[in-house]
């Protein structure tokens, strides 16, 4: 292995003056020694010029080290890494790496997320939408310090890595002119704002998360996380944890639910890698792996017990139907009949128990979670059936079945989640076979044609996608919808959560639908073609 060392001059430079600021006290002290014994030696002459030299010699290196302290600091607003140190560790008001002109966050189309603007002698970060881009863009504060994009790239907003001959003789210009506060650079995101803001009016007063990406090459056009922080205001009280609707907290991608009926398309591309090719019958009165146990039974079964009837069941369904309607009897048993074994090799494919980072710098990293799933012992067949319906102790992130739903729609190739627009796509992983995914495709559009979202069914979008009531023990089920389109040649994946949104098919489908239709407008993803 080859390594190289990579040391510029400035750096060498500062070595050898710390080095000689050592040697300069060395010198020193061992002179006192030398004069104490010259003292006790006065009769003898001395040496004309042997102390006179040395103290000069050593007094010039001395200057030396504090004229490179003294421009280390009246430079350092020109160096990224003094300017970072300074805005992390000094959060004093007049600290001049605060005044800053940092430069801009921008949408894909150049719409401003985050800018600098001076206000009275002071240089202010204004964010015009306030908490709508708050999980992605983050904050920066000179008394709190800094979160999301405004940490991760700030060695760019700083002005820091100038990539061109024009960046270098601009940072020169600065350097030597002195005319000018510093100011960064530009860095242009993935996010669509208008699909953002669509995202955040749809949630309205709810809290949930809205993630969605080209599944071909990683781009995230929407990260919605309600209810956010508003970045033009941060105060003491923001971190204090008194604000029960956990404002920080970035539901998007570090927040974890049990995923519902969502999960069932990652069990049916198991049992179809796995050959299933059968039917199994689904009784009204559900499924239990134990007489003990609750049985597992469809929403059917509860409605016709609400108006005082019985229902009969779906007899025996295949996977195709099964999916469609939803069954929650169907997929426990299908979940059951792979065993542990099986599932426990899907959660480690699938990248469970993880965190996928979406960018990171010497500065942060932005990171999302994956799912998190303890192993099961070995005899717990039930814990096993309600993991296969996406309940029990299996949780997900939204931003996760995003990319779940995007790995389906890309022939099962996951592409990493990116946030700079000029970020290279770059494959995570293999999650399902090709012809399993376009297998699952094509029944999730048919889940949109004729099962459960099909009030959501727009011939020209032609969506695919699944919709998920997950039951969760702090109150009304949460709401969820992933899915992607067009099917046939997905250009956009989707996942929505509603916490405590109720039935997906009725609160998280029609957001989904809602941003298709937009991003289908904007020209972001083609119509879907005519049969």
């Amino acid at each position: 292995m080859n390594v190289s060392l990579d040391i510029d001059p400035w750096s060498a430079a500062r070595l050898a003056l710390q080095a000689a600021f050592f040697l300069t006290l060395f010198l020193l002290v061992k002179q006192l020694f030398d004069l104490r014994d010259a003292a006790r030696l006065k009769h003898l002459s001395r040496p004309k010029g042997a102390f006179r030299t040395p103290m000069t010699g050593l007094m010039a290196l001395f200057g030396a080290v504090l004229l490179y302290q003294a421009t280390w600091q009246l430079t350092g607003l020109y160096r990224p890494q003094f300017v970072a140190f300074m805005q992390s560790h000094d959060r004093r008001e007049f600290n001049p790496a605060h005044w800053i002109q940092r430069g801009r966050l921008l949408d894909r189309r150049g719409e401003v997320l985050a800018e600098s603007l001076e206000r009275e002698g002071r240089v202010q970060r204004h964010y015009p939408d306030g908490p709508v881009f708050a999980p992605v863009v983050g904050y920066t504060h000179p008394r709190f310090g800094a979160s999301g994009m405004e940490a991760v790239v700030s060695r760019q907003l700083d002005g820091g890595d100038p990539n061109s001959l024009k960046d270098l003789g601009e940072l020169g210009r600065r350097i030597l002119g002195g005319d000018k506060r510093p100011r960064g650079r530009d860095v242009v995101l993935t996010i669509d704002a208008e699909l953002q803001r669509l995202a955040v009016e749809r949630l309205g007063a709810r809290r949930g998360a809205v993630v969605m990406l080209d599944p071909r090459d990683g781009a995230v056009r929407v990260l919605a996380s309600v209810p956010a922080h508003d970045p033009n205001r941060i105060d003491a009280e923001l971190f204090s944890g008194s604000d029960p609707a956990t404002p920080l907290l970035n539901r998007a991608t570090q927040g974890l639910y049990p995923p519902g009926s969502t999960f069932k398309i990652a069990v049916a591309a198991l049992a179809l890698e796995r050959g299933f090719n059968g039917t199994l019958a689904c009784p009204g009165d559900g499924f239990t792996t134990a007489s003990h146990y609750r049985k597992i039974r469809d929403h059917e079964y509860y409605s016709a017990r609400r108006t005082g009837h019985v229902w009969e069941g779906y007899g025996r369904l295949g996977l195709e139907r099964a999916l469609a309607v939803s069954s929650n009897v169907f997929f426990a048993q299908l979940g059951v009949l792979q065993g542990h074994d099986a599932f426990q090799e899907l959660t480690e494919r699938l990248g469970f128990n993880g965190q996928i980072l979406l960018h990171q710098s010497t500065y942060g990293r932005f990171a999302m979670r994956t799912g998190h799933w303890p192993a099961l012992a070995a005899n717990d067949q039930y814990g096993l059936a309600q993991a296969a319906i996406g309940q029990g102790r299996l949780l997900v992130s939204p931003a996760y079945m995003a990319l779940l739903t995007g790995a389906l729609a890309n022939q099962g190739v996951a592409v990493r989640p990116r946030l700079i627009a000029t970020a290279r796509p770059e494959v995570l992983a293999r999650f399902m076979h090709p012809d399993v995914a376009n297998r699952l495709a094509a029944m999730l559009r048919r889940v949109v044609t004729e099962g459960t979202a099909r009030a959501i069914d727009i011939p020209e979008l032609a969506i695919a996608g699944k919709t998920g009531t997950a039951e969760n023990p702090q109150g009304d089920a949460h709401s969820w919808f992933v899915g992607f389109a067009p099917a046939e040649r997905p250009a956009l994946a989707v996942a929505v959560l509603v916490e405590h949104g109720g039935y997906g098919s009725a609160t998280a489908a029609p957001i989904a639908r809602d941003l298709l239709q937009r991003a289908h407008a904007l020209g972001l993803m083609p119509s879907a073609s005519k049969p």
